[in-house]
Order: C-alpha cells, then structure tokens, then sequence
C-alpha cells in the first residue's frame, strides 16, 4: 500500500503540474479523489483485509486522501494569484495622468434668478412661502377682490379644471390670501411666493402658457407706499447694480389701491435711451400697489388697523432683461451650449 500510495501521488503532482486553469485542476481533482476516482477506488478493497490490514491501510489512505487535496488546493491558489496578478496588471490606473473631463448639466437660469430674488427678501425678513398650483376660484380670484363676472378675469385667460371652481393657478397671489387666512388677522406678515403660474397664452418669442412669478407681500401697522418704494429700490440695486434708479407710475389692478408700475433706469444706456428700453430710458419690471382694503377685510384683517403692500415680478421677464436673453423658450429647453452662458460656478469665477 505504502508504494502505491506514492505511486499516485506521484502521477497527482505530474498530472496538475502544468495546468493552469481552474477547470481542468477540477477535472483531476475529480480523477483522483471523486466518487470513482483512483484514490477513492482504493477504498473498496477494505472488505477483503482483515482488521489488523484494514487499521494500516486505511491510516495511508486517510495520509494519501490529505496529501492529494492539500496538493491540488496549493496548485488551486497559484492558478488564482496568477489570474488576480495579471488582471490588475491589465487594469492598473497610471494617477499622473491628467483626469478626464466629465461634462455636467448647468443651473436652470430660472432657478438662479429666482434664488437672487430670494437672497435678497430673506435677508430684510421675508419667508419664501409655497402654496398648491391647484387652486380654487375663491383664492385665485374672488377673495382677492375679483368677484365672479368682473373684467379683470379675462385679462386672466385662465385655465379651469372643474367648471369655474377648480383651475390652474393663474398667478401666485393665491399663496398670499392662504397666509394671510393662516394668520387670522393678529399677525403682521412679511412673504415672497415664488412658483410656476398658468394662463392660455400663445408659445412665442416672449410668451408661454407657463411662466414663473415671484411675487411678495408686506402687512403691518402703518405701512405706506413709501416703504414699499424703499423696498423697491433696495431690490432693483441689488438685481441691477448700485446706480440703478426708480420710479413709479400710476396704474390700476383690481387687488390694491394704490397701483402703480414700476420702472427701473435702463441698464444698458444708462438712461440715454437705446432699443432695450425702446428709447424711453426706462424698463418696467413689475406692478405693485397698496393692499386693497377689501382684500385685507376678506382675509380677515381690520383695514383700519392694518396696511400692506404688495408686488409681483415675471421671473422670466427679470431673468430676459439681466442676462440679455431674447427668446423665453431658452429657460425650459436642454440644450447645454445656451444654458453654459449662465452657468452660476463660472459667472462667479468670472467676477
């Protein structure tokens, strides 16, 4: 037994001496130690020794069985560390190399406007509240002083979703009224709404049936429209530079009283006149007013106590005028060479 037990570990170590891949050192394995395997056959001639016989011989066939399997598991770990070598050497990374640029996607222009907008009320105090693009007749319209059947509506081509009482928002003045409600009449509110608004509108160089509005809202005691004058300019300085000056002009909406539009200096001509401000030296940028005493009343706040003002600006609009853009279509498309222009890391890289 002891010269064949060597025997086949000999013809073992000759037979895995020069494989090197996992499936065939699995076909020798099987060879020698599976089920009919040579070593394994070893043990059927057990039934014929006699106990004395059978002590000894199963002794080297147990040695022979560890041997074979500690060889073959030895010859098992080459053939990996051999495979694991040459793969990292085929995938090693050269780190001097320069890296590879990864094109990446840009700001929306729209959002970076808006955040300006928001920068700046946040830091004089105001919240940036959100409010449902769903909304009901009665805070889009009739507690804003627009009763069913009046003229302003059809300035609002609005779209409705359940008869006349359910629509899409057709300006954002409904989160207003909803803050006020909120309040209850004993709090003063300090609130800029900015969101997506909807009205049927044709989709052309300057119109979409879907635009931004950033509107804004002050009530207090003893507010006047000077202090919404005052506030007007630190925003039109900080959006448009130090020497941007104001004014107002009167005007007429249906939800303060006062109205007034208001205008900034040209940016471009400094005033001179020039195409952009059609030779005026003035642009218009948003409408404002004095809270309607009825509005006030209907959201529950006593108009002999409590004043306010309110304002609204097209984030579109700010946005076409600050950065030059001619076409509104740009804000909502994909193409990364317009959008690029605006990015916010290299505009500031630029300052």
């Amino acid at each position: 037994m002891n010269e064949k037990k060597e025997q086949l570990k000999k013809e073992l170590k000759e037979a895995i001496a020069n494989i090197t891949e996992i499936n065939a050192l699995n076909e020798v394995k099987v060879e020698y130690l599976g089920k009919k395997g040579k070593i394994t056959e070893l043990s059927n001639t057990l039934r014929e020794m006699s106990i004395e016989e059978k002590k000894e011989f199963g002794k080297l066939l147990n040695e022979l069985k560890e041997e074979s399997t500690t060889l073959i598991e030895e010859k098992r770990k080459q053939i990996e560390e051999k495979i694991l070598n040459k793969k990292l050497e085929s995938e090693k990374i050269d780190i001097s190399l320069p890296a590879v640029t990864i094109p990446v996607g840009s700001p929306n222009i729209l959002e970076r406007m808006i955040e300006e907008v928001e920068e700046v009320f946040m830091s004089m105090g105001y919240d940036v509240v959100d409010g449902p693009e769903i909304e009901e007749d009665k805070y889009n319209f009739e507690l804003l002083n627009i009763p069913k059947g009046h003229p302003a509506r059809d300035a609002q081509d609005t779209f409705y979703i359940k008869e006349e009482e359910i629509l899409l928002r057709s300006q954002t003045s409904p989160v207003q009224v909803r803050t006020m409600l909120s309040k209850k009449g004993e709090e003063a509110v300090r609130m800029i709404c900015p969101g997506k608004t909807y009205r049927r509108d044709d989709d052309d160089a300057t119109h979409s049936h879907q635009f931004m509005q950033i509107e804004g809202l002050l009530v207090d005691k003893e507010i006047s429209l000077s202090d919404l004058k005052g506030t007007f300019d630190i925003i039109a300085k900080k959006l448009f530079g130090e020497d941007c000056k104001t004014r107002f002009r009167p005007s007429y909406y249906q939800f303060t009283e006062p109205s007034v539009e208001t205008d900034v200096s040209c940016f471009k001509c400094k005033g001179e006149g020039c195409s952009l401000c059609k030779n005026t030296g003035w642009i218009t940028v948003s409408g404002a007013g004095m809270v309607h005493p009825n509005v006030l009343r209907n959201c529950g706040y006593d108009p002999t106590i409590w004043t306010g003002f309110a304002f609204g600006f097209g984030a579109e609009r700010l946005a076409m005028l600050k950065y030059g853009i001619q076409d509104v279509r740009t804000f909502y498309n994909t193409d990364l060479r317009e959008l690029k222009a605006f990015d916010r890391k290299e505009m500031e890289s630029n300052d």
